[in-house]
C-alpha cells in the first residue's frame, strides 16, 4: 500500500499539465469527430423507420432526435460510461505514468472516429459500442500487453459482444414480432380494424409511456436525484404517467383522429377498389404492390395450418386509415428509441474524453470522479452536428432500403428495439442499439412479408458488425 501511495505521489509531482495539453486539445477535437460519426450513423437507427414509413420528414426527425438524444444521455446515460471508462482497462497499470493513459484515450477516439465516419460514408449502420471496445483493447495491448486489461471484464464484455451479434437482434426482433402479432390480432386482421384500432390506442400509449417513465425514474439520473427514488415509487410514478397518457388519448386524441379521418373520407371521391397511381400521401401506407381477388363472403372455410393461421396473410391489403392510426404513436416510439440510444451509446462515446479530462485535472489515472454534465452535453452537441450533416445516408439504409415499413410495423420495430436497449442500459451492458433495430426490422419484415427483406443489404450489415472490433482496434 505504501509503495502504491509513494508511486502515485511521485507520478503526480512529475505530471506536467502543459506537456500534455496538446493531447487534451487533440482529444477534444477527435471526440467531436467521433460524436459526429455516431450522429451520422447510430442516430439514424432510431428515426430511420419513421422516415421510411413517411410519418416524419428528415428535418423533423433531426429535430426530435436532437432533443431526445440529449434527454437520454443526461437522464439515464451514466452507468455505461463507467463500464467503458474504468471497467475494461486496468488503470492501476498507469498510476506511475498517467500520460500514457492519456495517449491511449486519444488513440481510442481517433480509431473510433475514423471507422464510424468511414462506415457512414458507406451507408453501413455499425455499433459505436463495439468500436470503442475494440479500440480500447488495441491501445491497451500495445502499451501494456496482455497485463493492461481486466480480462475478467473483457471476457464478460467480449462474451456480451459476441452474444449481442446474435442475442441483441434475436431478442429485439422477438419482442417486436410479439408486439406486431398483438397489433395484428387486436386490430389489423379484424373485420372492423379502424374501430378496433381506436379502442386499442389508449392501451398502446399506456404501455409505451409507463415503460419509458419507469426507465427514467428507476435508478435514474444522479443529477436530478432520480437515483434516490425507490423501486416501488418508480413503478407508481410510471403507472400514473401511463394512465394520464391513456386518458389523454381516450378523451382528447381519439375524437380528433376520428374527426380528421372521417373528414378525409368524406372529401375523397368514392371508388370501387383500391386507389392506384395516386399522388395522395396516404397511398404509401397501403401494404402490398398487387391486389389479389378475394371472396366477399367474410371468413373462408379453408382449413389452414396453425402457422398459417398465426402469421398475417402476406397478400392482405391493409386498411390505410387504420394504418394511419399508428402514425402518432410511431413518432413517440421513435423518440423513445432516440432516448434509448442517448442513454446507452452517447455515454460510450464520451467515455474516452471523460478519462482524458479526469487525468488532466487530477494528474493521475485513478478515474474516481463522476462524469461531468458538460462533457455529456458536448458529446450530444457533436452527435447532433453529425446527424444534421451525415444522417440522411444511413437513414435510407435502415428506413427504406432494407425493408418496406409502414406506421404499424414501424411502431412495433422501434418499441421493441428501444425496450431491449433501455433494459440493457439499466443493467450496465454495452449492448448495441444498431443490432437491436436491424434485428427488429428483419424479424417483423419476415413475419409480415419475407419477400420485402433485401437480404443482400442485411448480409453487408452483418459483415460490418463482425469487422468493427478488429478494424477499430
Amino acid at each position: 500500500m505504501e509503495n502504491v501511495l509513494t508511486t502515485t505521489i511521485e507520478a503526480v509531482v512529475a505530471f506536467d499539465q502543459h506537456s500534455v495539453l496538446w493531447a487534451l486539445i487533440v482529444g477534444i477535437i477527435l471526440a467531436f469527430l467521433l460524436g459526429a460519426g455516431m450522429g451520422g450513423n447510430d442516430v439514424a437507427n432510431a428515426f430511420g423507420t419513421s422516415v421510411g414509413s413517411g410519418v416524419l420528414t428528415v428535418i423533423k426527425a433531426y429535430i426530435l432526435a436532437s432533443i431526445f438524444e440529449t434527454l437520454g444521455a443526461v437522464l439515464v446515460g451514466w452507468s455505461v460510461t463507467d463500464t467503458m471508462r474504468k471497467g475494461v482497462v486496468d488503470t492501476d497499470q498507469y498510476l506511475n505514468n498517467p500520460k500514457e493513459l492519456m495517449l491511449g484515450q486519444v488513440a481510442i477516439l481517433g480509431g473510433c472516429a475514423a471507422w464510424l465516419l468511414m462506415a457512414t460514408v458507406l451507408k453501413m449502420p455499425v455499433s459505436t459500442t463495439h468500436s470503442l471496445v475494440g479500440a480500447t483493447l488495441g491501445f491497451s495491448i500495445v502499451l501494456r500487453g496482455l497485463n493492461g486489461i481486466r480480462w475478467m471484464k473483457i471476457v464478460n464484455i467480449g462474451t456480451d459482444t459476441v452474444i449481442s451479434w446474435f442475442l441483441s437482434p434475436a431478442l429485439s426482433g422477438t419482442i417486436s414480432v410479439i408486439l406486431y402479432m398483438i397489433v395484428d390480432f387486436a386490430v389489423l386482421r379484424r373485420d372492423n380494424p379502424f374501430e378496433c384500432g381506436l379502442r386499442a390506442l389508449p392501451v398502446f400509449y399506456f404501455v409505451c409511456i409507463a415503460f419509458n417513465v419507469l426507465m427514467v425514474t428507476w435508478d435514474g439520473s444522479k443529477l436530478l436525484h432520480f437515483d434516490k427514488i425507490p423501486v416501488w415509487g418508480a413503478v407508481i410514478i410510471s403507472i400514473g404517467c401511463g394512465f394520464i397518457a391513456a386518458m389523454f388519448v381516450q378523451f382528447f386524441l381519439k375524437p380528433r383522429i376520428n374527426r380528421k379521418i372521417q373528414d378525409e373520407m368524406v372529401s375523397k371521391p368514392k371508388v370501387q377498389s383500391v386507389i392506384v397511381n395516386s399522388d395522395l400521401e396516404t397511398d404509401r401506407y397501403i401494404v402490398g404492390k398487387e391486389v389479389k381477388d378475394v371472396e366477399s363472403g367474410g371468413c373462408t372455410t379453408k382449413v389452414r395450418s396453425f402457422l398459417g393461421w398465426l402469421l398475417p396473410d402476406k397478400d392482405r391489403v391493409e386498411d390505410e386509415q387504420t394504418i394511419k392510426l399508428f402514425s402518432t404513436i410511431q413518432v413517440f416510439t421513435a423518440c423513445f428509441a432516440g432516448f434509448a440510444h442517448g442513454a446507452n451509446d452517447v455515454s460510450n462515446a464520451i467515455a474516452p474524453l471523460t478519462a482524458l479530462v479526469a487525468i488532466y485535472k487530477d494528474k493521475n489515472a485513478r478515474q474516481e470522479e463522476e462524469v461531468p454534465i458538460y462533457i455529456l452535453l458536448y458529446g450530444v452537441f457533436a452527435i447532433c452536428v453529425g446527424l444534421w450533416t451525415l444522417g440522411h445516408r444511413v437513414i435510407r439504409t435502415v428506413g427504406t432500403n432494407m425493408s418496406e415499413i409502414n406506421p404499424a410495423t414501424g411502431f412495433t420495430i422501434e418499441f421493441g428495439a428501444a425496450m431491449t436497449a433501455l433494459i440493457s442500459s439499466k443493467l450496465g451492458l454495452p449492448i448495441s442499439t444498431t443490432h437491436c433495430l436491424v434485428g427488429s426490422v428483419v424479424a417483423v419484415g419476415v413475419v409480415k412479408s419475407r419477400e420485402s427483406i433485401k437480404w443482400s443489404i442485411f448480409r453487408n450489415i452483418v459483415i460490418s458488425w463482425v469487422v468493427t472490433l478488429p478494424v477499430a482496434g
